[in-house]
């Protein structure tokens, strides 16, 4: 079942409640969502927090410069929320902190965003399903970032899906090649680990498109998969990886992802059904067609299903990863103000995390594995060693 979109218009958004927030971790992504947030009109960051004190300082400028209000500082994350100084927490950390850091903020009486992935194991992930559970039935929002599930080309194909235009879906393929120098591994000590990114091409920077195919196709069945590091130096990650994915449906799916594949290319998803198809290019519609597969006719009807500027054959928008993460902040307003689930729940990133390490875990194994397997904790003992290689945990 594809958990349904709600209609949400900016427009409709409850914005005279202010909503203030704390960005945990002040890195690349923490000054992004810090100047997301000062450009919604739901919310206000009052606070960050990072044990670096040039980062701080850096995110604060930020913020200040979309024009908003310079925030508190915190050296801690304790410190930080022990102050209570914000309704929404944000966790912007490096990924093998989400899980410890995400079960200290619900804690307190807060709202929750994680940055993607949702941790680096299933294992860390499933710590924190009771917690958000508990957290949802006392009104609380807590959710994790996706922000491609909200791209109107992503929406017009979901819908096209749910709605039976495609006809039963067959298959689909996905493409995720980017380019990463060894400088970008070797600036930060914890790119590039098991530990703390939690993987490479396929969980860092892939996480996103394989959540796509996953929200497209339903819930996988069996993945066969193989990795390599072939293009940097200095990591325990993979910087390619291929997988063939078996959904419950009986529907197949090919992904790429690679951080090696200079100069990189705009990500691509394809999704094919008996009556219609849709390929997503950098994020916007390319092709779209659903029809009579009898009628000799096979038009593009892309430019029917989406604004003229989320077409491919239309230049991205100067702001476009700022207006990605604006469109599900929208979603999250809406579910804080009026106490329902987001649309991205924990239960629905792990999943994607689950897909991400059930790769990983094919890989090693040299065979294929079922989902349902990883996603339960089967391999943490039956394949020690295969779960060592891969940091550990499933």
């Amino acid at each position: 079942m594809i958990p349904a979109i709600p209609d949400l218009e900016v427009e409709n958004i409850v914005t005279e409640q202010n909503i203030t927030a704390l960005i945990v971790g002040c890195g690349i992504i923490g000054k992004h969502h810090g100047v997301v947030l000062t450009r919604h009109p739901s919310f206000t960051v009052t606070a960050v927090t990072d044990p670096d004190p040039a980062m701080v300082e850096s995110a604060s400028a930020a913020i200040v410069g979309a024009g908003g209000a310079a925030p508190a500082t915190y050296s801690s994350v304790a410190e930080a929320l022990e102050a209570r100084v914000a309704d929404l927490v944000v966790i912007c950390t490096p990924s093998g902190l989400h899980v410890e850091q995400a079960l200290a903020a619900l804690e307190y009486d807060v709202h929750l965003v994680i940055e993607k992935p949702l941790s680096v194991s299933v294992a860390q992930g499933r710590e924190l399903i009771d917690a958000a559970e508990r957290a949802t039935s006392q009104g609380r929002c807590v959710t994790v970032i996706s922000q491609h599930r909200f791209d109107p080309a992503t929406v017009a194909v979901r819908e096209a899906i749910e709605g039976g235009s495609f006809g039963q879906l067959t298959s689909a393929a996905a493409v995720m090649s980017m380019y990463r120098s060894q400088q970008y591994y070797d600036q930060g000590a914890w790119r590039g680990t098991w530990a703390l990114d939690g993987g490479g091409a396929a969980m860092n920077q892939g996480v996103h498109t394989v959540d796509l195919l996953r929200s497209f196709l339903g819930r996988p069945e069996e993945i066969s998969a193989y990795t390599a590091q072939l293009g940097h130096e200095r990591i325990e990650i993979e910087d390619l990886a291929t997988a063939t994915i078996r959904f419950e449906s009986g529907a197949l799916a090919t992904v790429l992802c690679t951080t090696a594949g200079y100069p990189g290319l705009p990500v691509r998803v394809h999704v094919h059904g008996l009556r219609g198809s849709a390929v997503i290019d950098d994020s916007r519609l390319e092709f779209f067609h659903a029809g009579d597969p009898e009628s000799g006719q096979a038009p593009n009807q892309a430019a029917e299903r989406v604004e003229v500027g989320e077409l491919r054959s239309s230049p991205p928008a100067e702001d476009f990863f700022v207006t990605g993460h604006l469109r599900q902040y929208d979603d999250i307003a809406d579910a804080i103000t009026n106490k329902r689930p987001p649309v991205v729940t924990v239960n629905e990133a792990l999943l994607s995390l689950a897909l991400v390490r059930a790769i990983y875990l094919s890989a090693t194994l040299g065979a294929p594995v079922r989902f349902d397997d990883v996603l339960d904790g089967k391999f943490d003992e039956s394949a020690e060693a295969a779960v060592a290689a891969i940091g550990g945990a499933i």
